[in-house]
């Protein structure tokens, strides 16, 4: 473990860390993990690995950027004005091209809302809109042919910054498209209004654009009659995918994308509010990443204010991540990252079956006996027997949801707590008990509150208080050190593993797969407070 000082946050400490993580099967080939190397808001600098194998990586950025938002985004105003706006932001992102492009950066990705804002109305987003001609019918380069279209001064920015950074630019901007009557899913007002991520090469060519689908209240935008699925081919890495915020909780583009298009990376411009113990940002990415066993690009806005901040680029082997509720200012994250992401060795040829908690773990789920020694004496409960001094199961809100919950007492200890069809259960092991309430809890059921989908959640938290009344609430520091295995009988194969530890950082399991259809986290040696270990199970047809 290395330390390292970053600007801004009170907490001027930084890790960077190496964790092996052992492989696992899984039901669709996706739960493909790696190990990380976690490095708080910079880069790790491994310069002489690189030099050896400079042709197995590129050099990617991301910028959380502090976005000069409208003073009165429901105000109407002119075009001019809007533009006045949105060069502010411009030349903000113009600056962080130039520093990455000393770099040797070959992509940048910006956030979404980055250059108008948002909490528009449909009326007064417009000043703000670019027009946008579909990249699949007109071949263009906005900086090199400028007045070919009306209306596209902020593309044109864009394409002559990639040309200016020699780099592929990703960024995010309201667009407009006019529409006929004729058409039935045209609006009143004959336009379409669209959050709109675009894609330039470094040769400054609008290569693609995605129009966001799973629309997070943004009463301004229009949803695309038909999703897009993009994705975009460059010389370095190869195909890439591209989707915005909300959409990564959803099938459709996200999974299908990874599913159907053989994508190894992704682009993801968000402006996402931090909501703990289980969706922050880093979190989520975090999760993605390693669930799918590739490079995820995640640029945030940086509005510490409303909740929003972390970025970072996720690998399944390394995150180069930045999560900071304190400094005002932007971060510019640059990483060399692989162009075959690895994930973890195969089941068969895992060795964790001789750890004797694996070995206890295994048994319990082929339904042997489970003995535990204490004092003189020796209790064996069966798999379907459970003792009858369990702790008390109780009810308490986490993210919204009624979760189902058990108290996590004592030094060590074998729990379980059901929900609907789900079951989660929690083998364990502390070296030394802490003054914190941890709870295990269980959903299963649609959530609907700030957007609808159905859940399946086996969560390990560390509570806010010492009453159960506190076990969901937000938490970022936890001293509490757990080994633990952590599993349900999930109903469906994609299951993110959100991990994270004290002060925000992620943490990386041991292990992680199916065994005898349940999906297990197992982790020993944290590197500090547990704050959250969850499976995070999506039936996105129950949605």
């Amino acid at each position: 473990v290395a330390h390292a000082r970053i600007r801004g946050g009170r907490r001027a400490k930084s890790r960077f860390t190496v964790c092996i993580m052992s492989g696992v099967r899984s039901k669709l080939a996706l739960f493909l993990c790696g190990c990380y190397v976690v490095a708080l808001g910079a880069h790790t600098g491994k310069e002489s690995m690189a030099e050896h194998h400079e042709a197995e990586y590129y050099v990617a950025a991301v910028y959380e950027h502090p976005s000069i938002l409208s003073p009165n985004p429901l105000a109407l105003i002119s075009r001019q004005e809007a533009l006045e706006l949105m060069n502010q932001n411009l030349d903000i992102y113009e600056q962080q091209v130039m520093t990455a492009a000393q770099k040797g950066v070959q992509i940048i990705v910006f956030p979404e809302d980055g250059i108008h804002g948002f909490n528009f109305t449909r009326t007064s987003i417009y000043p703000f809109l670019d027009f946008m001609p579909s990249p699949q019918v007109v071949g263009w380069n906005p900086c090199l042919e400028p007045r070919r279209f009306n209306d596209t001064e902020v593309l044109q920015r864009l394409s002559c910054m990639a040309i200016e950074g020699d780099m592929f630019l990703v960024a995010n901007l309201g667009t407009k498209q006019p529409c006929h009557s004729s058409d039935p899913g045209c609006p009143n007002d004959g336009r379409y209004q669209f959050n709109t991520n675009v894609v330039f090469s470094n040769k400054g060519t609008l290569v693609d654009r995605y129009r966001k689908h799973n629309l997070y209240f943004e009463a301004a935008f229009d949803v695309p009659l038909n999703v897009d699925h993009i994705t975009f081919d460059t010389p370095f890495a190869g195909r890439f995918g591209i989707f915005t915020c909300f959409d990564i909780l959803f099938f459709d583009p996200a999974i299908r994308l990874l599913r159907d298009y053989k994508v190894k990376h992704v682009v993801y411009p968000t402006a996402w509010m931090n909501q703990l113990p289980l969706l922050a940002a880093i979190e989520i990415q975090k999760a993605f990443a390693v669930a799918f066993g590739i490079n995820v690009l995640a640029a945030n806005v940086h509005h510490p204010v409303l909740g929003m901040t972390g970025s970072g680029i996720h690998t399944p082997l390394e995150s180069f991540w930045y999560h900071d509720m304190e400094n005002p200012e932007g971060h510019l994250i640059i990483a060399r990252v692989a162009k075959n992401p690895v994930g973890l060795i195969s089941a068969e040829n895992a060795t964790g079956e001789t750890d004797p908690s694996h070995s206890k773990f295994v048994k319990i789920l082929s339904g042997d006996p489970y003995c535990e020694k204490d004092a003189q004496e020796v209790h064996c409960d069966e798999a379907t027997k459970w003792n009858m001094n369990a702790p008390p199961t109780f009810h308490s809100e986490m993210m919204y949801d009624n979760f189902t919950l058990v108290p996590v007492w004592g030094k060590e200890g074998y729990l379980h707590v059901c929900s609907n069809g789900l079951c989660c259960y929690l083998l364990y092991e502390r070296p030394t008990l802490s003054e914190e309430l941890y709870a295990l809890g269980v959903f299963d059921g649609l959530h609907t509150v700030h957007g609808t989908y159905y859940i399946q959640v086996c969560a390990l938290v560390r509570c806010g208080g010492l009453g159960f009344d506190t076990c969901g609430q937000e938490i970022t520091e936890a001293t509490g050190i757990f080994e633990f295995h952590l599993w349900g009988n999930f109903s469906t194969s994609y299951i993110f593993p959100l991990f994270l530890t004290s002060g925000m950082t992620p943490e990386v399991p041991d292990q992680l797969g199916w065994e005898k259809d349940h999906y297990f986290l197992r982790k020993s040696g944290l590197s500090s407070g547990l704050v959250t270990a969850a499976l995070y199970g999506r039936l996105y047809e129950r949605d």
